[in-house]
Parts: C-alpha cells; sequence; structure tokens
C-alpha cells in the first residue's frame, strides 16, 4: 500500500498559502488514483497564529491530512530553520513521493531535503504521471528546451519540484475530514545565523503582474526593437493586458528578464495569449501552452508557434497589430 503523496504547503511573506499548493493537489489527487487512492498529505511550517485560518482551505481541497510545525521562528523563511525541520518531518512522515513548487522558496527548500536524504529531485517539471510500475512519472525540459526527457527516482521519497502555473487548480470544492497533526518538536538547537531586517518589494506593472494576468502579449525576437515592444505595450494596455517576451528577446535586451515567459523563466496560464514574431520553440511554448487561447503572428506560416495556436495570422507584426488596436478601440 502506498505511503501517499506529501506536498510542502508554502506560506508566503503575506501569509498566506501559496497557490502551488492547490495546483498540486489537484495533481495529487489525479496520481493518487493511479496508487489505489493513496492519501493526499501537507506539510506547512508556519506561525502558531495562522494555522487555524488555513484548516478550512486544506480541507475543501482534498488533503486528507495536514501535519503542521508551528513557531515563531516560522515568521520569516530562513534556510538554516526551515530546512533542519522539513527534513526531520518527511524522515517522520515518510511519503512515497514528495512534491514542492518551484519557487524561490522550494528552489532553495527542495534540494537540501533530498539531499539529507539520499534521493533524487527532478526538478522544475512540466509534466507528472504514474507509470506501469507505479513508480513517479516526471517529465521536464531538457537540453535547453529542444527536448522533454522523463526521470524516473531510484529511491524514496520520490521527488519533484513544479512550477507555479504548470498545473490548475480544483474547478470545485470538495469536502473533505481532512486529519490535522502537529508535530510536537524540540526547538532548543534550532538557531538561525541570521537576521532579517526588511523586505522591499519591487512594484512595477508587468513584472509583479504577469503571473496572475488574463490577457498576454508577448513578443520574440521578431519585435526587433525596443520600439516594436512599445507597440506590444500600447496593444496590451488597450485589452487591460501586460506584456511579456521570449528568450531571445530579452537577451537582444528587448525586454526585462522579469518578463520571460517559458522553461528559463516564467510559466503562466492566461485566458488570452498573443504571441507576436515568436518562433514557438518548446523552450518558450512550455511556459504557456496551457494558456485558454492562443493567437499567433509570424511571417512564417512554418513556424512552430502556429501548431498551438488556436487562431494564427501569417504577416508582418508591424502592420497587424496597428490595425489590431484600432479594430479594438472602435468595438469598446
Amino acid at each position: 500500500m502506498s505511503k501517499g503523496i506529501l506536498i510542502y504547503s508554502e506560506v508566503t511573506r503575506e501569509n498566506y498559502l501559496h497557490t502551488v499548493t492547490f495546483e498540486l493537489a489537484n495533481k495529487a489527487r489525479e496520481l493518487a488514483q493511479k496508487l489505489s487512492d493513496c492519501p493526499i498529505m501537507a506539510l506547512v511550517l508556519v506561525k502558531p497564529d495562522l494555522i487555524d485560518e488555513f484548516k478550512e482551505v486544506f480541507r475543501v481541497n482534498g488533503f486528507d491530512k495536514v501535519f503542521y510545525v508551528a513557531d515563531e521562528r516560522f515568521r520569516t523563511y530562513t534556510t538554516d530553520i526551515f530546512a533542519p525541520v522539513a527534513i526531520k518531518c518527511v524522515r517522520d512522515i515518510d511519503p512515497e513521493i514528495m512534491l514542492i513548487g518551484a519557487t524561490n522558496q522550494g528552489r532553495d527548500l527542495a534540494p537540501r531535503i533530498s539531499s539529507a536524504l539520499h534521493t533524487g529531485l527532478t526538478a522544475d517539471c512540466t509534466g507528472l504521471d504514474i507509470n506501469e510500475s507505479g513508480k513517479l512519472a516526471a517529465t521536464r525540459p531538457t537540453f535547453g528546451g529542444q527536448l522533454m526527457a522523463t526521470i524516473l527516482s531510484k529511491k524514496f521519497p520520490q521527488m519533484a519540484t513544479v512550477r507555479p502555473k504548470v498545473f490548475k487548480p480544483m474547478k470545485e470544492f470538495v469536502n473533505v475530514d481532512t486529519n490535522f497533526v502537529r508535530m510536537g518538536y524540540d526547538f532548543c538547537g534550532y538557531k538561525s545565523k541570521i537576521e532579517v531586517l526588511e523586505f522591499t518589494k519591487k512594484i512595477t506593472s508587468e513584472i509583479n503582474n504577469l503571473d496572475c494576468a488574463e490577457v498576454i502579449v508577448a513578443g520574440g525576437r521578431g519585435m526587433q526593437s525596443a520600439e516594436g515592444f512599445k507597440l506590444l505595450k500600447e496593444l496590451a494596455d488597450t485589452l487591460g493586458g501586460v506584456v511579456g517576451a521570449s528568450r531571445l528577446a530579452v537577451e537582444m535586451g528587448l525586454a526585462d528578464k522579469n518578463c520571460q515567459v517559458g522553461q528559463t523563466g516564467k510559466t503562466v496560464i492566461p485566458k488570452l495569449y498573443i504571441a507576436c514574431g515568436i518562433s514557438g520553440a518548446l523552450q518558450h511554448t512550455v511556459g504557456m501552452n496551457n494558456a485558454e487561447r492562443v493567437i499567433a503572428i509570424n511571417k512564417d506560416r512554418n513556424a512552430p508557434i502556429f501548431e498551438i495556436a488556436d487562431y494564427g495570422m501569417v504577416g508582418d507584426a508591424f502592420e497587424i497589430i496597428p490595425k489590431l488596436i484600432q479594430s479594438i478601440k472602435q468595438h469598446t
């Protein structure tokens, strides 16, 4: 019988459970069906006054059991406090599979857990499945995004990190009689060498809205210059969206790194994704192929982007986009 799937539930600086927790929970329910309906569990390290606020959201997202450690030292993430506690918890829980969001915190924590437990870790996965042998089959891009590799772990727990927005949360809540288990550890030996004095958050439009934008107008090297991206910005503003970019556009200095969509950038699931001057290499499409609607604009009618697009326009983006903007404004 499976020992279950454990999800690390990150608490953000704003004192919310990171949305990737619920995206992974939905995927875990699918995996669990192939593992004799094994339990879906969560591990959360949290300050004492927050755990009661989180209980209902764990229940309605299908968690069978939630293990938590409550302590004042979890108010701010520091590696030398979180890592040893998480490692001890995972050893005691002993899951068959452990999933972690590939956030800044998750990317710091996951390899420390896997190293301490002498097990493998497949990072930045875009697909998870259970193979015919009942093993976790974790898929991720490799060779610069040119190929997809499916990786199996030789040891347990089988670990993987998944970027936010790769999977979707449940469309409808479920009601589960979740069992909450407090892990009672002695913290006398846990002392941090780091003191966090202050966080300063950089707030600019595209950088902070790309993750949750419903409309994204993205440009590739075909946009040629900063003037091309100004045109994209005008279209995005007309649609109430934000600007994204391919890796090549970022490398050419046409857009900020924080606007990059793709394997080495962000994963997004907007309602509408307009790809302008983007060829459609796998490195880019793994970051946006779950968009509800994709419109591609490209001079090359054989560009791979048209294979995943719902609608395609073959032509010069510098001629098509101004006409789109004009048409949208006339009908709004």
